[in-house]
């Protein structure tokens, strides 16, 4: 593995793609610094990634609080120049309109919006000065369509993508790429395994390309950043083949 002398922020380093996307970026010689609200949760990850040869720090991270993500992304920039900073942050629920509290809204916004414009912002003042840089978030079908029971979600999910085009219109001529990925299906976890079987039944997971695995939601980011400037995408639609749409 050759190392690079570049770091990689994920926030949002949970059990399934952001520790896929850690362990892609590290194979490929990125120094990952890994944060998630919950930092102990980063030790299997941790192993994984130095047991195979590749470097990354993990950091309990509240992606909701300015200072800790100014500090998360100013110690990765301190260790190598920031590359590529992907926010990965879930907040996915579903509750009915009559059902969806004032604190369910505004917790949910601030976990995949506001967030999201947090490490948007922070990285982009860090990778400026060096020319270049790297910025991407993850978006879901409610990033596009709200659905019902979804008003919390897709609100939240409709204004990243926003504040994600303002960036890239922005960011795109300083040569700073800014990206946003559509995940257009039910990724394989245990929670979306458990919520099908829960609606649909156990026959709803008898169908293994109907679920997308994280590591080819990883692959797309990766194919994302090795993107030329003269085609750089926005927008990344992914779905299984199977999946109807």
């Amino acid at each position: 593995m050759e190392k690079r002398n570049a770091t990689c922020a994920v926030i949002g380093a949970g059990d399934y793609i952001g520790a896929e996307i850690a362990k892609t970026f590290a194979a490929e010689g990125f120094t990952v610094f890994a944060g998630r609200r919950d930092g102990a949760k980063l030790e299997p990850l941790v192993k994984d990634i130095e047991s195979a040869g590749g470097s990354i720090v993990g950091r309990s991270l509240d992606a909701r609080k300015e200072d800790e993500v100014a500090a998360f992304l100013n110690d990765a920039d301190k260790h190598a120049p920031l590359e590529v900073c992907i926010f990965n942050v879930g907040a996915n629920v579903n509750f009915p309109i009559l059902e969806t509290t004032d604190r369910v809204f505004r917790k949910v916004w601030e976990m995949a919006c506001w967030a999201g414009f947090l490490a948007g912002r922070e990285s982009a003042r860090l990778m400026l000065p060096h020319g270049k840089g790297n910025i991407f978030f993850t978006g879901a079908t409610a990033s596009l369509r709200g659905g019902s029971g979804y008003a919390a979600f897709a609100s939240a999910k409709f204004g990243l993508r926003a504040v994600a085009q303002s960036m890239a219109r922005e960011l795109g001529p300083k040569n700073i790429h800014v990206a946003h990925l559509v995940i257009d299906s039910g990724v394989d976890t245990a929670w979306v395994r458990e919520r099908r079987e829960k609606i649909w039944g156990k026959e709803a997971l008898d169908n293994p390309d109907l679920l997308m695995p994280p590591a080819s939601v990883a692959a797309s980011y990766w194919q994302l950043y090795q993107q030329p400037r003269s085609a750089w995408t926005f927008e990344l639609e992914i779905r299984p083949f199977g999946e109807k749409w």
